[in-house]
């Protein structure tokens, strides 16, 4: 029997919150016609994920199959490439270990693709499900939280004025991505102490290079559990300064070749205004302001953002060389 539906759950180290999506997965309605299975694509996990997953599927009574599988290459990129690759369906739902999707969250996605037949990715609606009401003050943070709450009515995303939605909850068409998106992205993802994120923007660039259109959908609702922690300041910070880091790769992936060169001055010395415009307005609060500190950070991470990459990408090159001597 072909699969119509794939959820893949891609975790590091999830145990403890597994179960949580697994449960609300089998809560799903409306979709005993569908085909559908779950696949947790394991990144290198320490801690009893494996385990955790086995008794699941000692004990499952679901009709949509429980799969596991293991990347051993770290880096969420790398792990949603492994899902897609090992994907029966030709629809694939992510979600992340700590994203709970409402009770018609498959049927809703699954409806929408089918009226939509140039839409390549879905953007879910996604809710904040907070351990510690946030402070208004860091509302304006809350989307790099990977809060998506854009209206009630669907519409296309337009990249170049706002931007491609995040991965959590995001549903795709497994040939649009499959057959666009590199194998290796640039970007791969938070590893170990590095905050730089922005590997599901990279992919999601290729899929509308491609000519497929990316939507927002309202009517497909997860809820993102926010620990208290990552609203504390040295979270944010570190957040802020990865999304800036990874500014100048986003920036060159829409440019042609020939425009690159002049494009890199353009915005060293753009971000360098911005930059000290900025600090000269807010420096006295600083310390005091974590809207502001968090800020500055991205403001600095988009400075040193094509230093930092170009070493980054030196860095990858050398150890592959290394590797293959």
């Amino acid at each position: 029997m072909s699969v119509d539906f794939t959820v893949a759950i891609p975790t590091y180290n999830g145990a403890c919150r597994l179960p949580k999506v697994l449960e609300k997965l089998q809560m799903q309605v409306g979709i005993e016609h569908l085909s559908w299975e779950i696949i947790v694509v394991d990144n290198n996990s320490t801690d009893e994920t494996a385990k955790l997953v086995e008794e699941c599927q000692a004990n499952w009574r679901h009709p949509a199959k429980l799969r596991y599988c293991v990347e051993f290459e770290q880096g969420a990129a790398f792990a949603r490439q492994r899902a897609i690759m090992e994907a029966e369906g030709e629809i694939v739902g992510f979600l992340d270990d700590d994203n709970l999707p409402y009770p018609t969250w498959i049927l809703e996605a699954y409806k929408f693709i089918q009226e939509y037949p140039q839409v390549g990715a879905i953007a879910s609606q996604i809710h904040g499900d907070f351990e510690v009401k946030p402070p208004e003050n860091l509302k304006p943070l809350l989307f790099y939280l990977a809060i998506t709450e854009r209206g009630s009515e669907p519409h296309m995303f337009e990249p170049r004025y706002n931007g491609f939605p995040p991965s959590a909850g995001l549903v795709v068409r497994r040939n649009a991505w499959k057959d666009n998106v590199p194998a290796k992205l640039f970007l791969v993802g938070r590893v170990g102490n590095s905050m730089i994120g922005s590997e599901d923007a990279e992919a999601l660039f290729y899929v509308h290079k491609a000519g497929w259109e990316i939507w927002y959908n309202p009517a497909m609702e997860v809820d993102h559990v926010i620990p208290a922690w990552r609203l504390e300041r040295d979270y944010l910070v570190s957040l802020m300064r990865g999304v800036g880091l990874a500014r100048f790769r986003l920036r060159m992936l829409r440019l042609k070749a020939w425009q690159r060169p002049f494009a890199f001055f353009v915005y060293v010395l753009n971000d360098f205004r911005k930059l000290l415009v900025y600090f000269i307005r807010n420096y006295q609060v600083i310390e005091s302001d974590v809207l502001v500190a968090c800020e500055v950070e991205r403001l600095v991470g988009a400075l040193i953002s094509p230093f930092y990459l170009i070493r980054l990408k030196f860095n990858k090159n050398e150890l592959l060389c290394l590797h293959h001597s």
